[in-house]
């Protein structure tokens, strides 16, 4: 039976994981980026980001910085940036404490500045948690040169927010990588994360797969049988069952941005921990009326038990921040 709230009831207003900022200074970046991938140009100021919250029964989003921050030779810009991002957020939420959270930005492949950074925002900036993503420059979260970072997050108990990028690569012809490469990618970046050992070493650190986790959810099963193949054909893969893999899966966390269709968000609810499942918007990197459709789905599926969409909407995000669940809803 369905949970009796719809997008206007109370239980309804949502924490949205999956939300971004563009900073004044970085608009034109981001316009440039989404014009490269043949994707609708996101145009974002806090006035349109708390009307559209409004609109969309939305209590508090978590604001994060979706693009690389730097090219590959300039560790010293991506530090610059990331720094100017995380500071020009921490202020929104310093503001409106009760509409805004962050998840702040990384200089990666730069594990030093990321650390360094890493540091700055959680205690200086009172960030949520950071973001990174699917692939540096090519190079996947699992990569072993990420180790220090990964063990410091873990320290923190620190949430992750894992967001994809385009793969290394020519896209798919006519068809946007927003669309097929970047659920392709996280994917990837999961499964390799898993493979070498990350989810089970690090259990403190929370990560966070937007878009349902690509496609992880429906091929899990299949993935698992990683764990059955000979030794050596899967270098640096835990050891264990396919059931054990498949634990180790369900270690992320998964938002629903783009993800509430008729196929998918099944796929997801048999596969996810029930907790670990989060609402998400991806604003304002999709034009609304996409995400309006993804939202009435969500409220409108038929299947729901008790209890879980008002954890999906809002449950669940309040257990991993719990900072979130004494902010004052508006």
């Amino acid at each position: 039976m369905a949970d009796p709230v719809g997008p206007t009831g109370t239980d309804a207003q949502r924490i949205d994981v999956h939300q971004h900022v563009i900073p004044p200074d970085r608009a034109r970046a981001i316009t440039a980026r989404a014009a490269a991938v043949a994707w609708p140009a996101p145009a974002w100021d806090q006035a349109s980001a708390l009307a559209m919250m409004d609109r969309r029964s939305i209590t508090t989003g978590v604001l994060s910085y979706a693009a690389p921050l730097a090219g590959p030779d300039d560790p010293a810009g991506a530090r610059e940036v990331a720094r100017g991002v995380n500071e020009f957020t921490a202020e929104l939420v310093k503001n409106r404490p009760d509409r805004f959270g962050h998840f702040a930005a990384l200089p990666l492949p730069d594990v030093d500045g990321a650390l360094a950074e890493a540091a700055h925002a959680l205690d200086e900036l009172q960030a949520d948690g950071v973001m990174v993503l699917s692939n540096i420059h090519g190079r996947y979260l699992g990569d072993p040169a990420f180790e220090p970072l990964w063990a410091e997050l873990d320290a923190r108990s620190a949430v992750v927010l894992v967001h994809p990028t385009a793969p290394s690569g020519a896209p798919l012809p006519e068809i946007p990588p927003p669309l097929a490469d970047f659920p392709y990618d996280t994917t990837r970046t999961a499964l390799h994360l898993t493979m070498r050992g990350v989810p089970r070493r690090y259990p403190r650190m929370r990560m966070i797969l937007p878009h349902a986790g690509g496609f992880l959810p429906y091929a899990a099963t299949r993935f698992a049988l990683a764990a059955r193949l000979p030794d050596g054909a899967a270098p640096g893969a835990p050891s264990g069952t396919p059931e054990e893999l498949l634990a180790d899966l369900r270690r992320f966390y998964f938002d629903t941005a783009l993800s509430a269709g008729p196929s998918t968000l099944p796929s997801l609810l048999a596969f996810a921990e029930p907790e670990h499942i989060l609402y998400g918007s991806d604003f304002p990197m999709l034009p609304e009326d996409w995400g309006i459709g993804f939202d009435t789905a969500l409220d409108e599926y038929a299947h729901w038990e008790p209890g879980r969409l008002h954890a999906v909407n809002r449950g669940n995000a309040e257990l991993l921040i719990p900072r979130l669940a004494h902010a004052p809803v508006p």
